[in-house]
């Protein structure tokens, strides 16, 4: 049984499918990624997933349980790190967790034992007792991450959880999200950082206009929908090449001011361009790559 099945999902907005018939299911364990540009239909997707907006039709199960019908059971065993702190800037970090256990019935020695794991995966022990406007804001996505996981949630949702963040924190919350994963906790993580995605997900599915449009590891979609090779050069030097395609045989596509050649044959197209004195770069493709192929969307769009 999977965690979470959706069959059929589709939400419609003054008449236009902003979620188009999905189909999904995600095993127990893992981590899934659900990537897409603005507007795709991943908001609307997550907010079925939680009972928050009502479905129009199709279904979804979480934990072997539909919703809406067990809604309030799902919950109980559903963690959510939303895209936005809603730390309460009154309290205190551990105030911030015990308001929240007091959702769940949780109190006692149990809870109290909870709240210490919480805060030593969360590198927060010494800032038990510090108000939240007095924390960075790395220390704020850690404290969202461990207060999301006072229930021991069997499902943890995770909507852009390191935005905003520097390199360091990202890669902090990386690691718990890693420590998860190895207990069985199953994720599901949307971000518009590409390469978030291809670190830590198991697999991955790309929806653009309410629809899935792939799905499969970040390895698989890599091999099946891009060249292997990219080489980068400025929109400057690429002018005589945008002129006459025929010189560079290779498929070419334009993002701000750099154009990307690709192809399955580095050496030759670094040859041309060398030859020409053009200065370049050559990288492995990556998920990026098929994401800009697959939705024509920029990243940050």
């Amino acid at each position: 049984m999977p965690a979470i099945a959706m069959t059929g999902l589709r939400k419609i907005y003054n008449g236009v499918s902003v979620v188009d018939g999905i189909d999904l299911a995600i095993p127990a364990g893992e981590f899934f990624g659900l990537l897409g540009p603005n507007g795709a239909g991943k908001t609307t997707t997550l907010r079925m997933l939680l009972g928050l907006t009502p479905i129009d039709a199709g279904s979804v199960r979480v934990l072997g349980m539909s919703i809406p019908e067990y809604e309030r059971e799902i919950r109980a065993r559903l963690g959510v790190v939303p895209q936005f702190d809603t730390l309460d800037p009154d309290f205190t970090v551990e105030e911030n967790l015990l308001t929240y256990a007091s959702y769940f019935g949780l109190s006692g020695p149990v809870l109290t034992q909870r709240i210490d794991d919480l805060l030593e995966l969360a590198n927060l022990e010494s800032r038990r007792r510090a108000r939240i406007n007095t924390l960075s804001g790395g220390m704020k996505r850690r404290l969202t991450l461990a207060r999301a996981l006072i229930n021991q949630p069997e499902v943890v949702i995770l909507d852009e959880p390191t935005t905003g963040l520097d390199p360091q924190a990202r890669h902090h919350l990386w690691r718990q999200l890693r420590r998860l994963r190895e207990r069985g906790v199953t994720l599901v993580l949307t971000t518009h950082y590409m390469e978030e995605a291809e670190e830590l997900c198991d697999r991955i599915a790309i929806i653009d206009a309410g629809r899935i449009i792939a799905c499969d590891t970040p390895k698989a979609l890599i091999a099946a929908h891009v060249e292997p090779w990219v080489i980068s050069l400025s929109a400057a030097s690429a002018r005589r090449f945008i002129a006459d395609p025929s010189m560079l045989p290779a498929r070419m596509l334009e993002i701000a001011d750099t154009w990307l050649i690709y192809t399955a044959d580095p050496a030759a197209v670094r040859a041309e361009l060398e030859s020409a004195g053009l200065p370049h770069s050559t990288r492995a493709a990556n998920l990026e790559d098929v994401f800009l192929k697959l939705t024509g969307h920029d990243l940050r769009e």
